[in-house]
């Protein structure tokens, strides 16, 4: 028995367990690539943001921040822009900074939430197997495996369906949620020294 004969025999609930299934790799494949190009750019723009400081050309800086994207140049421009004090400058950073998070976490919450959901909907289609088996039952006017082995089928392949599709889920949301807290924890470390290295040469 072949992958479609086992997920035609699960029922219909299959049908919403494999729109989850693709959902969560396109997010998840979706997210890798954006980490990683937000890690190479961060890396990028720092290094090139750090030489301008150390040549104290900053006249440069609106040239370098034209084609950056705007999650790592507003927490950039936190530091550059004129401040009337430390709290107000480290209120603004901070500010930048949870928006940088939030878009690191954008659409994440559809994996939590698949994680959460697709038991459930596994057990739907356990429910409804196990209800075809009582209306197979009173159909036939008599109990017996034979009568009831396609319907547990259904309902038995639906509930692993469910399993599988959570499992997945919750694997890939920990992992992004601990590689964005580690590009998250980078960039703000990445900053803060940049921060420094300018606030020193303003002395």
């Amino acid at each position: 028995m072949n992958f479609v004969d086992v997920f035609k025999q699960g029922g219909f609930i299959m049908y919403p367990l494999l729109i989850f299934s693709v959902a969560i790799w396109i997010v998840a494949i979706h997210k890798i690539l954006y980490l990683v190009k937000f890690k190479n750019d961060s890396k990028k723009y720092l290094e090139e943001a750090s030489r301008i400081i150390v040549t104290q050309k900053l006249n440069e800086m609106e040239l370098l921040y034209k084609n950056c994207p705007d999650v790592i140049a507003k927490a950039h421009y936190a530091i550059f822009e004129e401040a009337i004090g430390k709290d107000e400058y480290e209120q603004r950073l901070q500010r930048r900074l949870s928006e940088t998070n939030a878009d690191l976490k954008k659409n994440l919450w559809i994996l939590g939430t698949i994680g959460s959901s697709a038991p459930f909907v596994g057990l739907f289609g356990t429910v409804w197997g196990i209800m075809g088996s009582f209306r197979a039952i009173g159909s036939a006017g008599k109990a017996g495996f034979a009568v009831v082995a396609g319907t547990i089928s259904e309902s038995l392949i639906a509930t692993a369906g469910g399993i599988i599709v959570a499992v997945f889920a919750v694997i890939l949301y920990n992992y992004l949620q601990t590689r964005i807290a580690e590009v998250a924890r980078e960039f703000k470390n990445g900053l803060g020294d940049m921060a420094d290295q300018f606030h020193t040469l303003k002395r």
